[in-house]
């Protein structure tokens, strides 16, 4: 069967919009099978299992290397025992940093529950808002990299990667890759690649195709938030330690008092629109994050002020660390062998990875190990994923140009995820670019037309 489907985008200013329909991409035919729609299919449960998962090993790690550096201590070995036990905990609790990431990714594209609200709440509080970001604001970054993927002037991704430093010049020969990567594996480079990445999907930033010129509005409003978020904890601490504890949690409320009376009393015209409508209101949103960190603050300096537990240390060692340290290491990886040395053709702009259960989990989380059969049909489910892999087969096109790789550094089946950024796996022949308009199939847009422009100029500049 072909892939690709000419499917209408529900928009606000008028339903169904043949405007943003992709005119250029094959004629219906099996996108739009029994076999295909039965794949597309969401519910209000499979994905509470997979969020429980993430939480039980996030729990059951930190416990454990709790543990452990007490029986460490106790038993009076030396340091390097320690920095083992908690650099492995880091990397373990990077990888399920990575795992919410991808719980964000299907909530993204209105996967993660079928109930548009429970989708949007329990992606933000489940998994957005303990990695710093929106579920929101990560939409507007990353179905601008779905509708323009590997565009370098409108795929936020590679932006973003270019911007912090972490983009390479593909095709890359392995020992320049390797060079590349242990150069990028410093404190300070892996500090920056989580700080652009916040301006891109956490504090949001102005150049993307699916900014309002009409209503701008006022970036204050996040702002406060995100200045809450990351300063409040900080006065918190270091009060408590330096100061009073007393004095400590007076700044902890009151900063709590101040920000959310801001969020609900600011003008409406404050908050900045976009051509993606919201599912749960700017304004709700940021209220939720503040309260989400003010519970979880609050919870910290109680354990840690009444003694019951040094809890601001364990999620500094075990939370923040590794949030710009391993957390970042996964992505970049991911971000390299998806879409480096691609073309932007419809089959030939990321990848198939065949990989194993380790490298799949911390690399490839929630499905992204088959990112070709996502990219040509982003309303799958990532449960679902490996089926329309395997459906997509009967397609000789997609069997042709399609890429599928075996193992992550080295296979004897063919070549590797980092094999295949080298000079000998470069695209031999440019594709004609494709634009994914299909990518917005469950987003409701304010803007149809002014999106379509957008395509239509990426299109033409290809």
């Amino acid at each position: 069967m072909k892939s690709g489907s000419d499917v209408a985008i529900s928009a606000r200013d008028g339903g169904p919009s043949s405007a943003i329909r992709d005119a250029s991409s094959p004629a219906r035919s099996g996108a739009d099978s029994e076999a295909v729609r039965d794949l597309k299919a969401r519910d209000n449960t499979t994905n509470w299992l997979h969020l429980l998962q993430i939480y039980a090993v996030i729990a059951i790690t930190i416990a454990l290397a709790i543990e452990a550096n007490e029986w460490i201590d106790e038993m009076g070995y030396g340091w390097g025992w320690i920095v083992a036990v908690n650099t492995m905990a880091a990397l373990v609790l990077g990888a399920a940093q990575h795992q919410f990431g991808g719980a964000i990714h299907e909530g993204t594209h209105f996967l993660l529950f079928k109930n548009r609200k429970l989708n949007e709440v329990a992606s933000d509080w489940l998994a957005a808002f303990p990695i710093y970001t929106s579920t929101y604001q990560f939409r507007l970054h990353h179905l601008a990299h779905h509708q323009f993927v590997n565009d370098p002037e409108r795929d936020p991704d590679i932006a973003q990667l270019k911007e912090s430093g972490h983009w390479l010049d593909f095709p890359v020969p392995s020992i320049e890759l390797l060079w590349g990567f242990l150069k990028r594996l410093s404190p300070v480079k892996l500090f920056l690649f989580t700080v652009f990445r916040a301006k891109y999907s956490a504090v949001g930033f102005d150049e993307h195709a699916y900014i309002d010129p009409a209503a701008q509005g006022s970036k204050w409003p996040l702002r406060v938030g995100i200045l809450y978020a990351v300063a409040a904890p900080i006065a918190t601490v270091e009060l408590i330690r330096f100061v009073d504890a007393r004095l400590g949690c007076a700044v902890l409320i009151a900063s709590t008092i101040v920000a959310i009376a801001y969020l609900l009393l600011a003008p409406e015209s404050a908050f900045t629109q976009t051509r993606l409508a919201p599912v749960i209101s700017h304004r709700a949103t940021m209220l939720s994050r503040v309260v989400y960190f003010a519970i979880l603050y609050g919870t910290l300096t109680y354990l840690t002020v009444s003694g019951i537990a040094p809890a601001w240390k364990y999620f500094n060692l075990y939370w923040v660390i590794p949030l710009f340290t391993s957390f970042p290491l996964f992505m970049m990886l991911r971000q390299w062998v998806q879409h480096g040395n691609a073309d932007r053709g419809r089959y030939t702009n990321t990848r198939v990875f065949l990989t194993g259960p380790l490298v799949r989990y911390a690399v490839f989380p929630w499905g992204m190990d088959y990112h070709l059969p996502h990219h040509l049909m982003a309303s799958v489910p990532h449960y679902n994923l490996k089926r329309l892999h395997e459906l997509l087969l009967a397609d000789p096109t997609y069997r042709e140009k399609g890429v599928v790789l075996h193992g992550f550094f080295a296979s004897s089946e063919g070549p590797s995820a980092l094999e295949a950024l080298g000079p000998a796996h470069a695209p031999a022949s440019r594709e004609r670019a494709y634009v994914d308009n299909a990518a917005l199939e469950y987003a409701e847009l304010r803007d149809a037309n002014g999106i379509a422009r957008e395509a239509a100029r990426s299109e033409q500049a290809s």
